[in-house]
Order: C-alpha cells, then sequence, then structure tokens
C-alpha cells in the first residue's frame, strides 16, 4: 500500500513537513554496536516497599484460591474424576490462550500481567462465585425455588463481576498498561479462559467421568467425558470469553478517554451488558427444559448468541488492524520533528512489513539485530500510543504529564539505541544521514548525493539521524516558532 493513500501532497507532506536538520555528521565506519552485546532494553522499575506489599497481597490472594479450588474439586470429585477433569479441560486453552496473544501482537502486554489475569480468573474468580452461587442455590431451596434460578438471578452477576475485577485492578493501578480496548479484550478474555477452564473440570470431572463410572462404569464416564468435551467446549467453549469481552470493551474505552464520565460509565456499561448476556445464555436451556421445547435453546444460541461472537470476532481484528495505523497517524509527528524517517513509520504500519524488517534484521545482524529491530517495534508502538494519549488529553495533572514526558524520552531515547544496532551493518545499503527532509548517501566511489524519499515503504533504512533541536526544550520539538514546531500538550476542554 502506498503512504499517499493515508495522508495526502509530495511524499515529504504526506509523512511530515519536516525542518532542517543540523550539520552533516561524519560517516560511521563500524557498528554502533559490537555484535557481541545484546539489544539495548528500555530501564526497569524499581521495586519499592509499597509495590512489593501490593504484589504480595494479590499473589496470596491468587495462592489462597487455588487451595481452595483445589482441595474443593479434590474433595467433591474424588482424585481420578478430578485428573480426568483437569486434562480434558486444560486441551482447550492453549488455543484459546493463543488466540488472544494473536491479537495483542502490535504490543504485546507484559507477561506478568496476562499470567495475572489468567490466574485471577482461574482461582480467585471461580472460589469466590462459587461460594455465592451455593449460597444462593440454599437460599432458592430454602424459599421453597427451584435451584435452575442460581444460573440466571445469581451466576451471571458474580462471575461476571469477579472475572473482571482482576482487569479493573490493572486499569486502576496501572492504567498505562491499558492502550485501548484491544487489551481490554486480552486482558478480560484470558481471565474469562482461567474461569472456564476450572468450571469445565468440574463439569467434565464431575458431571461427565464421575457420574458415568457411578452409574455404568468407566466407558460410561469416558462417552460422557466426550459428549460433554464436544458440546460445552468445542461448540461453546466462547461463552465465557464473549461475555466477558464486553466489560473488556468498557474498560479499554475508559483507559482511553480524557472525560471522567466515560472512564466511570464506560466500564460499568460493558459489565451491564455481559451480565445480561451471560444471564440470557443460561436462561436459554431453562426455559427450554421448563417448555419441553429444546428448539428454544438452538434458536437462541444460533439467533443471537452466534452473531454476538462473530461481531466480537470481527470487531477485535478491525481493532488489531487499527493499532498497527495508529503509527501512521502518530509518529509524523516525531518525523517532523527529526526524530524518524518517513520509510520508518511506513514500515510499522502492518505486521508483514514489521516481519519484513525482522527478517532484513536477521540478514544483517543475527539473533541480536532480530531481538534489536522487536524491540525498536515495541517501543515505536509504545510511543506511537503515549503520543495518541497526549492528543485525547489523558494526563490532566502536572505529575502525569511528566511522567510521560519521561516516558517519552526514554522511548525515544531506546529507539536511537536500536536503530544505532544497525547502522554500517548492511555492506549492500550506503551510509546516509537522514537531515529530516531527505537522505544524505555517502556511495562506495566516495561521492556523497541527496536522495528524496522513495515513495515506496521500504524496512528502515539505517541512517544516521542528524541532530535534534536544543534538548532545552521536550523531546523532538523545538522553541516557539521552530517550523514544524507542535506542543507537546494540545490545549484541551
Amino acid at each position: 500500500m502506498r503512504p499517499d493513500q493515508w495522508v495526502a501532497g509530495d511524499y515529504a507532506d504526506r509523512m511530515a513537513v519536516t525542518p532542517p536538520g543540523g550539520a552533516l555528521p561524519p560517516p560511521p565506519t563500524a557498528p554502533a554496536v559490537p555484535p557481541g552485546l545484546p539489544a539495548p532494553r528500555m530501564p526497569l522499575r524499581r521495586l519499592g516497599w509499597r509495590r512489593f506489599l501490593a504484589l504480595a497481597g494479590v499473589v496470596l490472594l491468587i495462592a489462597a484460591g487455588a487451595l481452595f479450588m483445589v482441595f474443593t474439586l479434590g474433595e467433591s470429585l474424588g482424585a481420578e474424576a478430578l485428573l480426568v477433569g483437569v486434562i480434558a479441560a486444560i486441551l482447550p486453552v492453549p488455543v484459546l490462550v493463543s488466540c488472544f496473544l494473536w491479537l495483542d501482537r502490535y504490543e504485546p502486554e507484559p507477561l506478568k500481567y496476562l499470567i495475572f489475569c489468567f490466574a485471577w480468573g482461574a482461582f480467585v474468580s471461580t472460589a469466590i462465585s462459587l461460594l455465592v452461587n451455593e449460597t444462593g442455590a440454599r437460599l432458592f431451596k430454602d424459599w421453597g425455588l427451584p435451584a435452575a434460578l442460581t444460573a440466571v438471578l445469581v451466576a451471571p452477576f458474580i462471575e461476571e463481576l469477579t472475572k473482571a475485577a482482576g482487569p479493573l485492578l490493572l486499569l486502576i493501578f496501572r492504567r498505562r498498561e491499558f492502550s485501548g480496548v484491544t487489551d481490554g479484550l486480552v486482558y478480560c478474555g484470558l481471565s474469562a479462559v482461567g474461569f472456564a477452564m476450572v468450571e469445565n473440570i468440574l463439569y467434565l470431572g464431575g458431571y461427565g467421568y464421575r457420574t458415568g463410572v457411578e452409574e455404568y462404569g468407566p466407558a460410561t464416564g469416558a462417552r460422557q467425558v466426550i459428549a460433554i468435551f464436544i458440546v460445552r467446549i468445542l461448540l461453546f467453549g466462547f461463552a465465557h470469553p464473549l461475555f466477558t469481552s464486553m466489560t473488556g470493551v468498557g474498560l479499554g474505552v475508559a483507559a482511553r478517554t480524557a472525560d471522567r464520565r466515560v472512564r466511570f460509565l464506560a466500564p460499568i456499561a460493558g459489565l451491564l451488558v455481559a451480565m445480561m448476556l451471560h444471564g440470557t445464555w443460561n436462561l436459554l436451556p431453562s426455559l427450554a427444559a421448563a417448555t419441553g421445547q429444546p428448539l428454544i435453546a438452538l434458536y437462541g444460541y444460533i439467533g443471537v448468541m452466534v452473531p454476538i461472537f462473530f461481531g466480537m470476532v470481527g470487531l477485535a481484528v478491525w481493532l488489531r488492524a487499527w493499532e498497527g495505523r495508529l503509527t501512521e497517524r502518530t509518529l509524523p509527528d516525531y518525523v517532523r520533528a527529526g526524530w524518524l524517517t518517513p520509510p520508518e513509520v511506513a514500515a510499522l504500519g502492518s505486521l508483514g512489513r514489521r516481519h519484513a524488517a525482522r527478517t532484513w534484521a536477521r540478514r544483517v545482524a543475527g539473533d541480536g539485530g532480530v531481538r534489536a529491530m522487536r524491540g525498536y517495534q515495541f517501543a515505536a508502538t509504545r510511543l506511537a500510543l503515549l503520543r495518541d494519549g497526549m492528543r485525547r488529553g489523558l494526563d490532566r495533572k502536572p505529575a502525569e504529564r511528566d511522567r510521560t514526558a519521561r516516558e517519552e524520552r526514554e522511548l525515544l531515547n531506546a529507539i536511537g539505541a536500536y536503530r544505532a544496532f544497525f547502522v554500517g551493518r548492511d555492506p549492500q545499503a550506503p551510509v546516509g544521514v537522514w537531515d529530516g527532509q531527505r537522505y544524505h548517501l555517502r556511495f562506495p566511489d566516495g561521492s556523497q548525493r541527496a536522495v528524496e524519499a522513495p515513495d515506496e515503504p521500504v524496512v528502515p533504512i539505517p541512517v544516521v539521524l542528524a541532530p535534534p533541536p536544543s534538548p532545552a526544550f521536550p523531546a523532538g520539538y523545538g522553541p516557539p516558532g521552530w517550523p514544524g514546531h507542535r506542543p507537546a500538550w494540545p490545549p484541551h476542554a
């Protein structure tokens, strides 16, 4: 796809109206980073005592939930049925987790937060939901009401609330790890996958294997496990992730808006929709059993739930592509300031172009080059999200703005370090400098020529950037009145 399909004008205008750069620095004669050194990394945050106590509390809570569920399931199912249930319930987990990791490829979330959400849904949410559902069933029985009402009036509310609590904690205490709706879908989806896995242990091991063995023997138990696996996992395994994804949309919207009312109401709206979908899902088989019309459940699943599921899949795929295009909309600000070159921005716009850049990096710098290119792409995506947050006015407090400015500087420095890893490594590429408007390339015969940026997106050319404006000003931005200047913090209402 050509750049002029998203910005009009000549190439410099299509990507950025870039100010002149500084004096031409001497060409590098050797790789900027020796081949034996690892690729540069972003600085790590210090683990203070408050963060340590919060982390310890979360770990203890998840561990307590895990011990409770293992003890409860083991006592109610028995060792053999528990083992069968665990094996059968784990089988679909890698596939479901892979789907959410595929969705999160542009800006992968920290592994520790992904594990946290999965463990929260698997142990904390299931433990609380089990206690509340059992209490509700006993109360309905004491009141002379059908116990099946628990699945309609209690389970949807407590299960969706507890599944969403873990991602909500991340939004509150780690808002910068929520870059939008995609992250909300990933975090909430993994929490739902963890919840569904433990719930499936109960159904497969208890209602399937143990019940079959008690009635007719192991063969019947195995057949019932297979039947439940087909119906509950292969046909309707998307149910819990679908419900909780509604909350994920609300959390993602709240994370990318500066409006306090939207920040408060969007998660509530998403949670209510998740509860209603879950309640409707549980109501359909109850209605079918009460009326003796099994087609009610079939029509409800096919006519309502399946279209909603495919609609959410389409939304997720669109959001994934939107996250890639975000670099094309925001990073030209840094091209204007001379921090990036137009082909670099173009090469970040799709997963195919990113893969081509990593292939080139492996050819010229081996495994270290691939790691450096991955780090470069991740830092550039983070920078695009950060810049988008500036435009949206997400940070209102001076301390938040200062932190964002520091993070912007760290990301720009990291991008520069990753780029330096490749300078001079490709013998097929001429040594060059990008001055903000064009390339100044030195060829093998010693000649030097100014070359305009090509029309087609290409793998980032490993060039030296001309010195940016005075460092006394915010990262990448010159003094007021400097050509192409844009304030780092656009005014907002």
